[in-house]
């Protein structure tokens, strides 16, 4: 199964390269992509009894490629379900839009990164805890994906995170 997962996201994100050309951008109502990944992971969501807070608008709408939109929150959801720990909250929301720019932030309140690692947690296979990733079977390349995924999309991507607090992840993208 692991080695399927990694097989899988080293796939798609050769598969990024060289989609640069390939990007189909189209209105995509965020807030029912995000929604509908949810209902997907629901059944993981509450094993681990994580509670998600989406407080993103109903007609939020930008226009991007919806199956690279659907891999970063879907990366980032997935990543927090690993390595947050059980009981944490996570929180998505819009915290701007203007008529250019809708600006997105994607937190937890879990375990969080320490700061020496945060220059390189979006590298290819980059593991901050190595032994406790092995065990929990990430493959180490999700953040790079949704690293990739904002360069080729025009999006702008920042981490912010406190070791013992949380983590939030910004995405601004062009609307």
């Amino acid at each position: 199964n692991r080695l399927n997962s990694r097989v899988q996201d080293i796939s798609q994100l050769n598969e990024m390269t060289s989609a640069v050309q390939r990007v189909n951008k189209e209105p995509v109502n965020l807030s029912q992509l995000v929604a509908g990944m949810l209902q997907e992971v629901n059944d993981k969501l509450v094993a681990l009894d994580i509670k998600v807070e989406n407080s993103l608008p109903q007609q939020l709408v930008i226009n991007a490629d919806p199956s690279m939109i659907y891999s970063i929150f879907r990366n980032l959801v997935d990543n927090s379900m690993a390595y947050a720990g059980h009981g944490t909250t996570i929180r998505i929301a819009c915290f701007r839009t203007d008529g250019q720019f809708c600006y997105f932030t994607f937190s937890d309140n879990g375990v969080g990164v320490p700061e020496e690692h945060l220059a390189r947690i979006f590298e290819r296979f980059y593991r901050v805890d190595k032994g406790r990733s092995r065990k929990l079977g990430g493959t180490g390349l999700g953040l790079a994906i949704v690293k990739h995924i904002c360069a080729i999309s025009d999006a702008e991507l920042s981490i912010e995170s406190e070791f013992g607090v949380g983590t939030t992840v910004t995405v601004v993208f062009s609307k």
